[in-house]
């Protein structure tokens, strides 16, 4: 029962579009939100158009010295992106591990021990407008719902003075679109597909935007649905396509701009996102089947409110930003399979989650000798949840088992934990422009990050005892006492230093130097002795904040008179005091602590042609790789990593697709347009198991190589679009993800087979 606490205590303490980078660029217009001063426009000739936020103020893609991707709104919708798969598979040097829904972790660079970072912090940012909703990687995660942005941007590489200790290796902004204050507008998107015989996928998105008093008053409403019925039999439920998911919301946005100068946006966002089951495989029992007694759950329901006011002085914008977000999560797993399955076993946890971000900037206008940023942030959050462990009542009364709680008598363990975070950091950026050719750049934040872990105590009993040996009779109940863990705390700064050169009107280099940092963890089980070996190490406090450091060079423009664009990223990074999960050698007790250190080095392009009027094609990817560097015998020993072990990122990934546009008629036009992904094959974990030095793991594994293929034929007129597609033409099965701990039967993600569909748009 004890190694079953310290799993759940880890669990719950703490398609295919090419970038807009590379044919879609959005047209700057004046600001009402300086978080996202771009309208989204038509395809251009060359990505030196496309404006960016990704520095807190409006630049030209390629005059920010940093590597990014972005995506518009119609690249989005015309080729169904919905969330983060779609956005990971079209960015050079990411991948998602995306098990089934809301299940979501995202590695850049190859910045990764697993796909899975239980109890860790995330590696990657992912913010909506100004709230971050990064989470550690064993929690629930939305994949919120991507209609109706005005941009996503993917940012690589650290971004620590900007964003914060969760930007590790990179940050993910995904920006609403504000109200248009001077015209009414209207759009709609269906999306109907039919995954394998009678898996049937209905997505429904509507927008309306009313300029309430013209020039100074506007609303834009936006709302979604989703029903997308599974592909994956439960054999065990006797459930066919069991993880069906249904997804709905939709946001509210008011703009008020009493005068030039002055404007408030107020946001208001609901999204509720409800798995039947997971969509994760056991193939020892099918293509696309798993097991477990109770459908395995991961559901999200986030609500968000944010105001943001801004003030334009003479030669500078004032941005005030609050909000508040409020989640709940539930994750219900079958984890049975940490016994064997030789008897009924569930976790089941749900909890609320309360966040509050304030960040004040000052940012300077754009056209002087010098280009300034400076702010505050501040970011709270609570979060509470309740742990249950579960047996069937069925169970218990046949083996003659009493003494079970909860209303169906199958309770047979609790558990209620709190963790409160604060983050209080200020930061600054400083260009200055030697000419129009040259600049530099540099960048600080200094931030200070504590949490706290409570345990409000529960219950536990001798079930597993009971239930392995044949025992009958009441269950003996202990009491978890309630306890409080110290505070950890975290200082460090991030910096950010950099060079750029125009070499032409139409392509920049630059040179780059950034820092970043994770805050530190916390374990529920610090100052414990272990009981068979005193001598051992005691478990501490938690893992202190590693650290990471990037060097980059990248050149970035348009060639041949716009026939040709491009960018191009060569990053070295080393990580160091690399923040894992390890195992004590003597009982296998788990914990957090940090370990040596690791390289990743490689490169990043992104390039796309135009040989003619209606042709285009590209390819972006990313080549490279990660290993561990420097490891003591020790930290091997409790972390089950090896010298010059590879991490979880694939060597090699790209992305190639062509298009080809024609008319019709005067009123009626077409494309046809084709995209190919490739993704190397890479571990899913250290090969080792934790505590137990040379014994590999046998959950150690690793993910295919696979292809997808995606067809699309496309038709235009006037307001109405109509696009017809297929999805994973080869019908690919391959493995994209492996999970890394053995309390799941079904531990294999893979793609969804072969979907057929129609899109139909409207845009007045």
């Amino acid at each position: 029962m004890k190694a079953v606490w310290m799993i759940s205590a880890s669990l719950l303490s703490a398609a295919i579009a090419h970038p807009a980078s590379a044919q879609d660029a959005p047209t700057p217009v004046s600001s009402d939100n300086g978080a996202q001063r771009v309208q989204g426009g038509e395809p251009a000739l060359s990505d030196g158009e496309i404006i960016v936020t990704a520095t807190r103020r409006s630049e030209r893609l390629r005059d920010v010295p940093l590597s990014i991707t972005a995506f518009s709104q119609a690249k989005l919708s015309s080729e169904g992106i919905v969330g983060y798969e779609g956005l990971a598979r079209e960015t050079p040097g990411v991948v998602v591990n995306k098990p089934t829904a809301n299940f979501n972790n995202f590695t850049a660079r190859g910045i990764a021990t697993n796909g899975y970072g239980a109890n860790l912090q995330s590696t990657v940012a992912i913010y909506i407008d100004e709230l971050p909703i990064s989470r550690t990687g064993n929690t629930t995660l939305l994949d919120p719902n991507l209609y109706d942005v005005e941009r996503v941007e993917f940012l690589r590489g650290p971004q620590g003075t900007l964003f914060g200790s969760g930007s590790l290796a990179g940050a993910l902004r995904i920006l609403t679109k504000s109200p248009d204050l001077d015209g009414f507008d209207s759009s709609a998107l269906v999306d109907i597909g039919l995954t394998g015989s009678d898996s049937v996928r209905q997505r429904y998105n509507a927008m309306v935007n009313v300029p309430l008093i013209d020039g100074a008053l506007g609303l834009r409403a936006v709302g979604f649905y989703r029903n997308e019925e599974g592909y994956v039999d439960n054999v065990e439920t006797g459930i066919h396509n069991a993880n069906t998911l249904k997804n709905y919301g939709g946001r509210l946005i008011l703009l008020a701009k009493p005068t030039e100068r002055l404007s408030l946006r107020l946001l208001a966002s609901y999204e509720k996102s409800l798995p039947k089951d997971s969509a994760l495989i056991n193939p020892t029992l099918g293509r696309f089947a798993r097991r477990s007694a109770r459908p395995d759950i991961f559901s999200g329901e986030q609500q968000n409110y944010n105001a943001t006011l801004e003030y334009q002085f003479d030669g500078a914008l004032l941005t005030s930003s609050s909000t508040y977000s409020h989640f709940k999560q539930e994750f219900s797993a079958d984890i049975s399979a940490a016994v064997g399955r030789a008897i009924p076993y569930a976790l089941n946890a749900e909890g609320p989650e309360k966040s509050f971000v304030q960040e004040t900037r000052l940012a300077s206008d754009p056209g002087g000798r010098f280009d300034w940023v400076v702010g505050v942030f501040y970011f709270y959050r609570s979060t509470q949840l309740e742990n249950r462990l579960l047996s069937t009542a069925q169970f218990l009364a046949d083996r003659g088992i009493t003494g079970g709680q909860g209303p169906d008598g199958d309770l047979i363990g609790t558990q209620v934990l709190r963790l409160k975070t604060h983050e209080l950091a200020g930061f600054g950026e400083l260009t200055y422009h030697f000419s129009d050719r040259f600049w530099a750049t540099g960048g600080i934040r200094y931030g200070r990050t504590d949490s706290q872990l409570r345990n409000f105590g529960g219950f536990n009993t001798d079930y597993i005892t009971r239930g392995l040996t044949g025992g009958t009779g009441a269950l003996a109940i202990a009491d978890v006492a309630p306890n409080v863990q110290p505070k950890v705390v975290g200082k460090r700064p991030s910096f950010k230093g950099s060079l750029s050169y125009r070499l032409s009107d139409d392509v920049t280099t630059y040179a780059l130097v950034s820092t970043g940092y994770r805050a530190p963890v916390q374990n529920a089980s610090a100052g414990r002795v272990s009981l068979i070996d005193p001598t051992d190490i005691v478990i501490p406090n938690g893992a202190g904040s590693d650290k990471l450091i990037n060097y980059e060079a990248g050149l970035k423009g348009s060639f041949f008179g716009g026939a040709v664009t491009g960018n191009f990223a060569l990053y070295w990074i080393d990580w160091k005091d690399i923040q894992v999960q390890a195992n004590r050698v003597s009982d296998s007790a788990q914990f957090a602590t940090n370990i040596g250190s690791a390289r990743s080095r490689g490169l990043e392009f992104e390039v796309t042609a135009r040989p003619v009027p209606g042709l285009s094609f590209g390819v972006n990817g990313s080549v490279g790789g990660t290993k561990i560097t420097r490891l003591t015998p020790s930290e091997a020993a409790i972390s089950g990593a090896v010298p010059g072990a590879r991490l979880s990122a694939p060597n090699f990934q790209s992305s190639f697709f062509a298009q080809a546009d024609f008319d019709l008629s005067e009123r009626l036009s077409g494309y046809v347009n084709m995209t190919l992904q490739h993704v190397g094959s890479f571990p899913n974990m250290f090969q080792n198991v934790p505590g137990r030095p040379g014994t590999v793991a046998p959950t150690y594994g690793y993910t295919d190589d696979y292809e997808n293929i995606n067809l699309r034929l496309g038709l235009r007129s006037g307001n109405l679009s109509a696009a017809f597609y297929v999805e994973n033409l080869l019908n690919d099965d391959s493995t994209t993800y492996l999970h890394p701990e053995g309390y799941l039967d079904a531990r294999y993600g893979t793609l969804r087979p072969r979907t057929f569909g129609i899109r139909l748009g409207y845009n007045l």
